[in-house]
């Protein structure tokens, strides 16, 4: 059976030694955050901090710091988990394994909750100020709460079965804010939350919301899990741990985990927003200070020995990179049967994972045509991007699966040769422009606002791809430093951008005109002009993060040879990014010496992460 709370879950792995107590007094300001960070780079233990400065319950980081340790703590549901995805995906999977499948329903009696008359959560209660003021970047506009579970209820169908669980951004402190009396709420776009707090907005009355912390391991994996619709998470929360979720209503009150750690109550007033941030994301980048609804607290509880849980997000890979490989091994095999004839779709987390979705389709159209060119591939990808955060994308490669059944989609390198070896720049590109994407990105053209661009490849290669800079490369003036980032890919260094948000650069649009369709630098069909071409080029997660999370489809894409035909942009050329910062983008997260050489100090001969960090 799974883990009956968070106490439970920390007992055993520091009895199979995958956890390390930290006794040394840290202060939840910056320093818990950079050694969270530094322990999961280097595939440590979880972390129980049982001396932070000015406060009594102890913090846990890196619980799930390695995908190994996320498949230990759900090792004993993982199997029946698995055994009900594939009969979702292959009912005739029964007929292989009967006797196995036989207890898949016997888990699923798990997905009902179960209403309690009380519970351990319920013992005590505290008030915001008490919690643990984590604060990650020094630029955070205050304290946060990094794995909170916010719930809401329906207004027209209230209960457990049209209930919502996500993780949304928490605010605990500064701000305009007032102390113990409100909490901001950020939530993105095309999140559930957001769907409750429109009908209450449309009502004109509060809405009742509330924000787990801790609790079974499994609640934190349900609240970013991406269910489809009619499924609640905390139902999933149920099946992943291996029993039925007790729940516990106060009077008057939604109802709460009977074992979470702590639990906010409160409701979101209709009409009232304050801004929230800034916040260091995990894009790497600070998301800025915007309106986001605020949270009238009416209650703090906590159970007796409550730990509070965290992460620090930063720059990819982080901890969240463990909860996406995580779904993605739980969920991977259902795309198919969500989206018919997408074999496969991989959100890249270096590249902070809207900005870049790598897709594998069928092209089935015309089988039998002498030259293959996508067209089913444009239909799936329209498919994908209508799918929930899916359609937050901003760069969509797509390419037939037919081509190179070998093709692993996780392997990006491989994917982008694939594509660069077939794609054809006059026909192979597909804007959306003036659309949504990810809240957290500010290279589009306003906030929520930007654009998207499809890349398809079907057919056989076209060209092969240099590793090699050809000797007599030349670049304009104000470019320099060419270097081969990946075979086909040449990054360049450029002047520093002058252009503003939602505009082309002219300088751009004459370093494209300075090269004739012929040059030999079109060997290369991609170009990325950025700041610093050696930080780009230094390794494939550098690349990924530059060039995606610094540009907007329809403000940076350029072409040698560009035309336009019938409303169609292409090039005859290389296709070219402009990957450079802009002065609208975000500032990128920056660590803070001092609080580096502290952490120094614990790896140190004698220091509790000796041997780890």
């Amino acid at each position: 059976m799974g883990y009956r709370n968070l106490q439970e879950c920390v007992r055993d792995l520091e009895a199979q030694g995958q956890l390390r107590r930290i006794k040394q007094p840290v202060s939840a300001e910056i320093e818990v955050g950079a050694i969270q960070r530094r322990v999961y780079q280097a595939g440590g233990p979880a972390l129980l901090f049982t001396n932070v400065q000015g406060c009594r319950f102890p913090m846990l980081g890196n619980l799930f710091g390695t995908l190994d340790r996320a498949r230990f703590i759900f090792r004993d549901t993982l199997e029946m988990v698995q055994r009900l995805v594939a009969l979702k995906v292959n009912p005739a999977s029964a007929l292989r394994d009967p006797l196995g499948t036989l207890k898949a329903p016997l888990g699923a009696l798990h997905l009902l909750p179960q209403r309690v008359g009380s519970g351990p959560i319920l013992a005590h209660t505290t008030t915001i100020d008490q919690l643990p003021q984590l604060k990650s970047w020094p630029d955070d506009g205050g304290a946060f709460i990094t794995l909170p579970q916010v719930y809401s209820e329906s207004l027209s169908r209230p209960g457990l079965r049209h209930s919502n669980l996500g993780m949304y951004r928490v605010q605990l402190s500064g701000g305009d804010y007032l102390p113990n009396r409100e909490v901001g709420v950020h939530y993105q776009i095309h999140r559930g939350l957001g769907v409750h707090h429109a009908e209450a907005v449309a009502a004109g009355v509060p809405l009742k919301v509330s924000i787990f912390v801790g609790g079974p391991p499994s609640l934190t994996v349900a609240a970013v899990m991406p269910l489809p619709e009619g499924m609640p998470e905390l139902a999933f929360a149920g099946l992943l741990g291996g029993r039925r979720m007790r729940m516990v209503s106060p009077v008057g009150g939604l109802p709460m985990p009977a074992e979470a750690d702590f639990v906010i109550t409160g409701t979101l007033d209709p009409n009232l927003t304050k801004p929230e941030g800034p916040f260091g994301d995990h894009l790497g980048y600070y998301s800025l200070a915007h309106d986001f609804p605020v949270l009238r607290v009416e209650q703090v509880y906590h159970r007796p020995g409550a730990i509070w849980p965290f992460t620090s997000v930063g720059r990819p890979p982080q901890e969240d990179t463990t909860f996406g490989a995580f779904i993605h091994e739980l969920t991977g095999p259902l795309i198919p049967t969500v989206l018919p004839g997408v074999h496969a779709v991989h959100a890249v987390d270096a590249a902070g994972v809207h900005p870049l979705l790598l897709a594998l389709g069928s092209e089935r159209y015309v089988p039998y045509a002498a030259k293959r060119r996508p067209q089913e591939l444009l239909t799936l990808a329209n498919a994908i991007l209508g799918q929930g955060q899916l359609s937050l994308a901003k760069y969509l490669f797509i390419a037939a699966a037919e081509d190179a059944p070998e093709l692993n989609i996780h392997h990006v390198d491989d994917m982008l040769r694939h594509m660069l070896e077939r794609v054809d720049w006059r026909r192979d590109l597909h804007f959306q422009t003036r659309t949504t994407i990810d809240t957290l990105d500010y290279s589009g053209s306003g906030f929520n606002e930007g654009s998207k661009v499809v890349i398809s490849a079907a057919g056989g290669k076209r060209r092969s791809l240099p590793t090699e800079l050809p000797a007599d490369l030349r670049l304009p003036p104000g470019f320099s430093e060419p270097r081969v980032a990946l075979p086909g890919i040449l990054t360049v260094q450029g002047p520093p951008c002058g252009s503003g948000r939602g505009s082309s650069d002219p300088v751009m649009e004459d370093f494209c005109a300075f090269f004739a369709e012929d040059d030999v630098i079109n060997a290369f069909p991609l170009l990325v002009v950025t700041d610093d071409s050696e930080f780009a080029a230094r390794s494939l997660n550098n690349f990924v993060w530059t060039t995606f999370t610094r540009s907007d489809p329809a403000s940076d894409l350029y072409g040698i040879g560009a035309e336009m035909q019938c409303k169609h942009w292409g090039c005859r050329g290389a296709l070219v990014i402009d990957a450079r910062r802009k002065a609208h983008h975000a500032p990128p997260l920056l660590e803070v010496p001092e609080i580096e050489r502290r952490v120094d100090a614990l790896g140190a001969p004698g220091g509790p992460l000796h041997g780890i960090i």
